[in-house]
């Protein structure tokens, strides 16, 4: 993986911004979903984008320029993927309030496994610095992939603790992102099950199929579930194993929609469906040839696992970091009456994204597809509201509580 962003005279720089034009015109599902014409927007901002001085300001730029089309899935980076998301590089979430120190990015969600966790940094803690340098809101906290980054972060006690962040090179480029562990498991008071799954790591999630099974398998016979999707970024179709948990037989989950396809017409029972992750990996050459001469409109349906004994009695958690994947399951459980959802509400960060290669080192996202459930639905831009709402405080998180948590014990133990 390079380092740098290389410098690029503006004749290249042009080509460059001429390849983004072309594939959000033929590519992106619906360039003008946000309601501008953002094709008239790239041409006045060319000039500026053409004079960038630096490397760094011409990615900036770029970057701005694609985040006008306002759709998740998108953005304009080198591959040395210099600035990342917390969420992504090393695994954590944050929320801004109002601190004993004036208002602060607090720690939300830690995954257990990733870069913040293994710093011993908890839920409630306050990010001070990144390096020698304060953070304060709105500036977004960023770290660099495959780097240690030292950070001060004020403890719940009210005590300064100096980490190193140990932030690795991305496993997976479609977003670049660490991978924490991805399903924990464990029982909870008075028999009840809880799942917490992280992300939905690989296009067709095998591994995390896998590791659900495992994780259901060992809370066998639990008569109440609670699953954990706080923080979870999304990824690929593994979350089609924690739907089929949820329900007995073959359900209709939703469909991803071309722009292709969209403007043909279509009627969703003729689409192709995906309703299996196959056991193996070897597997995937078959299913790969399966979808490869076909229109990328799929319809996606549940495995038909059969009962389970917590059925009717599962509260899923979610938040404002829940996106993508997370999303899909909340929205399939809300349509067909299986869970209870409790948390805040979701992002709205549900399309099927595509990733393009554009020279010299520069990487394009683009939705390629959007998603609606199966009553039609585009939570895009929506979100999932929680059928009861639960706040994350930070009195709470600072003394070590979890209060989302606790509501959903309390909730489940009613069901």
């Amino acid at each position: 993986m390079k380092d740098q962003i290389p410098q690029l005279n503006e004749g290249q720089r042009l080509v460059l911004l001429r390849k983004v034009t072309n594939l959000v015109r033929k590519k992106h599902f619906n360039p003008a979903f946000a309601g501008i014409d953002w094709f008239a927007l790239a041409e006045e901002q060319a000039p500026i984008i053409l004079q960038s001085k630096t490397p760094l300001e011409f990615e900036e730029r770029m970057q701005g320029l694609v985040s006008k089309l306002k759709t998740s899935h998108t953005g304009f980076a080198h591959r040395s993927f210099r600035r990342m998301p917390a969420k992504q590089a090393i695994n954590a979430t944050f929320m801004q309030c109002e601190s004993d120190h004036g208002i602060r990015w607090i720690f939300q969600d830690v995954h257990p496994g990733g870069p913040a966790d293994k710093a011993g940094i908890e839920p409630g803690d306050i990010l001070i610095k990144i390096g020698d340098q304060e953070i304060l809101p709105p500036e977004q906290p960023v770290f660099r992939m495959n780097s240690k980054v030292p950070a001060t972060v004020l403890k719940g006690n009210q005590s300064i603790k100096e980490v190193q962040l140990d932030i690795p090179s991305p496993k997976f480029l479609k977003p670049p992102i660490g991978e924490p562990d991805i399903v924990k498991y464990r029982f909870l008071e008075d028999g009840i099950g809880y799942i917490k799954i992280t992300m939905f790591p690989g296009i067709v999630g095998i591994d995390v199929a896998k590791d659900t099974d495992k994780a259901v398998a060992e809370l066998k016979n639990c008569q109440r579930m609670i699953i954990d999707l706080r923080g979870n970024v999304g990824g690929g179709i593994g979350g089609l194993r924690l739907m089929s948990y949820l329900t007995p037989g073959n359900v209709p989950v939703g469909y991803s929609l071309t722009r292709t396809r969209a403007e043909k017409g279509y009627r969703k029972e003729e689409l192709v469906q995906f309703d299996k992750i196959p056991d193996r990996k070897r597997s995937l050459f078959g299913l790969a040839l399966r979808y490869a001469f076909v229109d990328k409109s799929i319809a996606v349906v549940t495995e038909g696992l059969g009962s389970q004994p917590f059925h009717g009695r599962v509260v899923i958690l979610v938040n404002e970091h829940s996106a993508s994947a997370s999303e899909m399951i909340a929205a399939f459980a809300v349509e067909n009456q299986l869970a209870t959802i409790l948390g805040t509400k979701t992002p709205g960060r549900l399309l099927t994204g595509s990733t393009f290669r554009l020279g010299h080192g520069f990487l394009l996202g683009l939705p390629t597809a959007s998603y609606r459930t199966w009553q039609g639905n585009l939570i895009e831009g929506r979100g999932i509201t929680p059928d009861i709402v639960v706040e994350n405080q930070y009195e709470v998180l600072k003394a070590g509580k979890d209060s989302q948590l606790g509501a959903a014990i309390e909730k489940v133990k009613t069901m």
